[in-house]
């Protein structure tokens, strides 16, 4: 069946008076429109076949219909119209950025409190460095007998480092030939390309210290791995409360139980994708938000750091605005930490002062 230009303009006047008002959306709703000049009948009938493509759902016999998350999808990449922030909306969301954009260790708290405040729905804020750390350099220092400092930096130059204490004799020269060979063979690899090939390589050319190139390689991918780890913070759960799908107590509870820092980071394309991301009900990867959307854009901090910041509401949400405010948000924030002095601090790193122990 073909998607007409009709039915297409069905579909958007569907979709724009369902987001007005959480009914579902009959022909004579629709044919009232000023610029609908088809009779009901034609609209019934573009109702049934929008229906039986799989775009609208219709609740009840009844009823009205409703968008389908297909619906949604095509409405949001073909049909969905631009909105212009109005006047009194910048000027509001410029002074609440000016008011509570001071200090940067609190800033995704500040940031998700914000965006929440201006779209009345749960909002989250994301950090994350661009691409995975490797390792620039190893080094391995004796300590006394059967300890030795392990001292991974980062390409992020972050060092951590480890004291290792194993009932093994090997000399200082030893371990500068274990350095040379972790230097060599493992910097500048991401730790998901540590393979079991890569460890007995290592471990064949590192000489009367081969055995610690287990623990080594252990440490070293913690510390990649935590390095990795985005910071997440979500404001305004309770605002889903407000939208009439979430009258239900029971199904406003399924999904604020998930509604958390880890549901969060397993969306998909958290930090990849285009620069804006709209996820629609099934397209979630939790089960819990499978009736409900994400609207996400970037920001750029700097030092080789993203942000993310976005909302989750209803399917019925209104796309056009939700997205035109989290874009305002992005571009001031990335315009605020490429100003001189105004620039982020760092996700926490540095020198360990006290080695930890590997018994």
């Amino acid at each position: 069946m073909e998607l007409t230009d009709r039915k297409k303009k069905v579909l958007q006047t569907v979709v724009d008076l369902y987001i007005r008002t959480a009914e579902p959306v009959g022909s004579k709703a629709i044919a009232s429109m000023p610029d609908m000049n088809y009779s009901s009948a034609t609209i019934r009938n573009e109702l049934a076949d929008l229906t039986t493509m799989g775009l609208l759902e219709q609740p009840h016999t009844s009823a009205g219909r409703i968008p389908s998350p297909a619906g949604y999808r095509l409405y949001i990449d073909e049909l969905m119209q631009g909105y212009k922030l109005s006047v009194d909306e910048t000027k509001d969301l410029n002074r609440a950025m000016e008011m509570k954009m001071q200090e940067f260790d609190k800033v995704l708290d500040k940031v998700a409190k914000l965006v929440s405040q201006a779209t009345d729905l749960p909002a989250y804020t994301v950090a994350a460095r661009r691409g995975g750390a490797t390792v620039k350099r190893f080094e391995i220092l004796m300590a006394e007998a059967g300890q030795f400092i392990l001292v991974v930096m980062t390409s992020a130059d972050v060092v951590k480092n480890r004291l290792i204490k194993l009932p093994l004799h090997v000399t200082e020269t030893d371990l500068k030939l274990l350095s040379a060979v972790l230097n060599a063979s493992m910097a500048g690899i991401p730790a998901e390309e540590f393979t079991a090939e890569l460890l007995n390589r290592v471990i064949q050319n590192a000489g009367a210290a081969a055995s610690l190139v287990p623990v080594i390689v252990d440490f070293t991918q913690q510390v990649l791995k935590s390095h990795q780890n985005a910071e997440v913070a979500v404001r305004g759960q309770v605002r889903l409360l407000h939208q009439p799908e979430y009258h239900d107590v029971e199904k406003a509870q399924e999904v604020l139980s998930t509604l958390d820092e880890d549901a969060i980071s397993n969306l998909p394309a958290i930090m990849g994708g285009e620069k804006t991301q709209i996820i629609v009900g099934p397209e979630n990867v939790a089960q819990e938000l499978r009736d409900t959307s994400v609207v996400v854009t970037k920001f750029d901090i700097g030092e080789g750091m993203q942000g993310l910041i976005g909302v989750v509401g209803p399917t019925r949400m209104d796309y056009a605005k939700v997205t035109a405010r989290l874009s305002y948000f992005a571009e001031n924030l990335s315009q605020m930490f490429s100003k001189p002095g105004q620039g982020p601090k760092q996700l926490p790193q540095g020198t360990d002062e006290e080695p930890t122990q590997e018994a």
